[in-house]
């Protein structure tokens, strides 16, 4: 069985190429919750946000970029979106894709502890 210092680097390797597999961020989170470093867990959560959102973006834009008529897909694309109720009126989107929504609630506990921590 390996160390956890062992895999906390090679966690940390796979994080800074910029890997889009959610394993190696969950992995880094829970060491990090168990050493109850929440200054460092924070930051692998907004580096695991940052970097999904990203990669999230950029597949949208991809689809969006093929073809001809762009402006037609936008428009028939935010229609439907719209009518099926994936985004709200102003266009924001009403569904993330795991596992971005628990990423998002686990940064809020872990800011509200080190709020309380502080105070």
């Amino acid at each position: 069985m390996a160390q956890p210092t062992k895999d906390i680097t090679l966690y940390e390797q796979q994080i800074k190429s910029g890997t889009v597999d959610p394993f190696p961020y969950d992995r880094l989170m829970i060491y990090y919750r168990k050493q109850k470093d929440l200054k460092k867990e924070l930051q692998v959560i907004n580096q695991a946000l940052k970097t999904f959102t990203n990669h999230l973006k950029e597949q949208t834009g991809k689809l969006l970029k093929s073809g001809k008529s762009q402006a037609t897909i936008k428009k028939l694309s935010a229609k439907f979106n719209l009518s099926s109720g994936l985004v709200d009126k102003k266009g924001n989107p009403k569904y993330l894709p795991e596992p971005l929504p628990r990423w998002t609630k686990r940064k809020q506990a872990v800011q509200d502890k080190l709020k309380n921590f502080k105070d």
